[in-house]
């Protein structure tokens, strides 16, 4: 068995499998996400503290699109089978993209499923998450990356009903710096001095029916977790965002599950520094459709 504080993790995906009662640990699990990827791992436990594993889910075959920067796996139950979105950088044209994946099993192994990634080919994309609207409709929200557009974007697109591949064109729902939080920053291979960064995308409904999404950036170069709200109800916005971060100890790319005892979490990978990563899990409330953290994690 193994602690949080003894598994090196980033981006942490939590699956809350009722049929046998126990949590399942997705995450970014490369001793270095920067460079060749080896695969996905997933860590089994009961507690949200001590886990079984790593129990490897996903290991590319020779063929594979992709062989580094595996990146930010989330695995969603949907008409049955379980998906895997992933980011990977293409061989072909190394823009990075996320793909999807699938397998009959939480454990895997899983599979390609899409042809290559489903965000646009050219586009260096990050950190895509499955939402199905109220028509039961799937959608995959996604980043598309300041590295390539310096003001960083989160778009959605239309999935197919099979998950294999797009309908129509991305819809940008908005830029980093529409937020009041994110503080931009210079970087010598972008000619823009005002930079902010989109990353890990997830999508919360609320009891009352408010649509949240989290999202992560920085403030001052630390990497924080912040929250926007879509006005509508729809995914296609407006969407209106919180004045602070709801984490800002160097920690993101956050995910909310609720508990077998049916409490609310927030999980994210802090510090944001290889290899120091860890998973942290930080009890929340819901308050009239907003999220209210119950004890900051200051650690």
């Amino acid at each position: 068995m193994l602690e949080n504080n003894h598994i090196q993790i980033r981006d942490p995906f939590i699956y809350p499998n009722k049929d046998d009662g126990k949590y399942y640990m997705y995450g970014s699990t490369d001793k270095s996400i920067w460079g060749a990827g080896t695969g996905f791992d997933v860590y089994i436990g009961e507690d949200l503290n001590n886990w079984e594993g790593p129990y490897p889910v996903f290991r590319p075959m020779g063929d594979f699109y992709s062989n580094e920067n595996f990146w930010a796996p989330e695995v969603h139950q949907y008409n049955g089978t379980y998906y895997m979105f992933a980011t990977f950088l293409r061989k072909d044209n190394h823009h990075r993209g996320t793909a999807i994946l699938r397998s009959d099993s939480l454990l895997g192994p899983f599979q390609p499923h899409s042809d290559g990634p489903v965000t646009p080919k050219e586009w260096d994309s990050l950190d895509g998450t499955l939402y199905i609207d109220e028509e039961g409709l799937p959608w995959m929200v996604f980043c598309h990356e300041w590295v390539q557009v310096g003001d960083g974007e989160i778009c959605a697109v239309r999935l197919t009903e099979d998950l294999k591949g797009t309908v129509g064109d991305p819809v940008l729902l908005f830029h980093a710096s529409d937020a009041p939080w994110p503080t931009s920053f210079k970087h010598q291979r972008l000619k823009s001095e005002h930079n902010y960064v989109t990353d890990g995308t997830f999508m919360f409904k609320a009891s009352n029916g408010n649509l949240l999404m989290l999202w992560a950036s920085f403030v001052n170069n630390i990497y924080a977790q912040g929250i926007s709200l879509s006005v509508s109800g729809e995914i296609t916005g407006p969407w209106v965002h919180d004045e602070t971060p709801i984490y800002q100890n160097d920690g993101g790319h956050g995910m909310i599950f609720r508990t077998f005892e049916e409490k609310l979490m927030l999980t994210l990978h802090a510090p944001n520094q290889t290899p120091n990563e860890r998973t942290k899990f930080i009890p929340i409330l819901e308050e009239n459709g907003k999220i209210i953290v119950q004890k900051q994690d200051q650690e």
